[in-house]
């Protein structure tokens, strides 16, 4: 599948904010986001009027790039929601919030979602016990994710290990570092899926 394979900090300072996309260079004082509060380019300083499509299209693009996943697959996302009963916006951010790369990077088991998708591409993860290496594998209320036991004795996992006992997940996912064994105990609210995004302006971008 295509997958963008630029400088993931241009599309932080084109959106504006930081999207987390890097892991820990995102919290250094370095971080071109903060050094460089501009878009990139030739005309990044230049200051341009938004019109209202413009502003959703942004939404759309940060929910995008924060997710890593690309046009097509995100419309099928917003279809899906769509279709469901409730608000449109909130069960978009839901199921995006329910790919496997996304919820291994919530535990705390990766320092960011790229990294998450490669680990599960690599099948270092099972879900309910059972082998998974599809990044937008979506996992449901009451799933189990184990590490691959294979893969406990590697330093970068160890390492991992290290930073989820460190940092805190979200109410909706249960951690048992000594097994590393996660569980989805509920789906998440909207008030728990902390991204700077305005989902609405998503919608209604969809459906004009």
């Amino acid at each position: 599948m295509a997958r963008y394979t630029g400088a993931v900090c241009r599309q932080c300072r084109r959106e504006g904010t930081k999207l987390f996309l890097k892991g820990k260079k995102c919290f250094d004082p370095k971080c071109p986001v903060q050094k460089r509060a501009y878009a990139p380019g030739e005309h990044g300083q230049s200051r341009k009027k938004t019109s209202e499509y413009g502003m959703q299209l942004r939404e759309k693009q940060k929910a995008k790039r924060i997710y890593g996943v690309l046009e097509a697959q995100f419309r099928k996302y917003f279809e899906t929601a769509a279709k469901k009963k409730g608000v449109t916006g909130e069960i978009l951010l839901q199921l995006l919030e329910r790919r496997l790369d996304n919820v291994v990077y919530r535990l705390g088991l990766a320092t960011s979602r790229a990294e998450a998708r490669q680990l599960v591409r690599h099948g270092h993860f099972r879900v309910d016990d059972k082998k998974v290496n599809i990044p937008s594998f979506l996992v449901r209320e009451g799933d189990s994710i184990s590490l691959n036991p294979s893969s406990r004795d590697m330093p970068r996992i160890k390492e991992l290990l290290e930073f989820a006992a460190a940092h805190p997940h979200p109410a909706w996912l249960e951690l048992d570092l000594e097994n590393v064994r996660g569980r989805v105990v509920r789906l998440p609210r909207r008030d728990e899926i902390e991204i700077p995004v305005q989902e609405r302006m998503i919608v209604e971008l969809y459906s004009k």
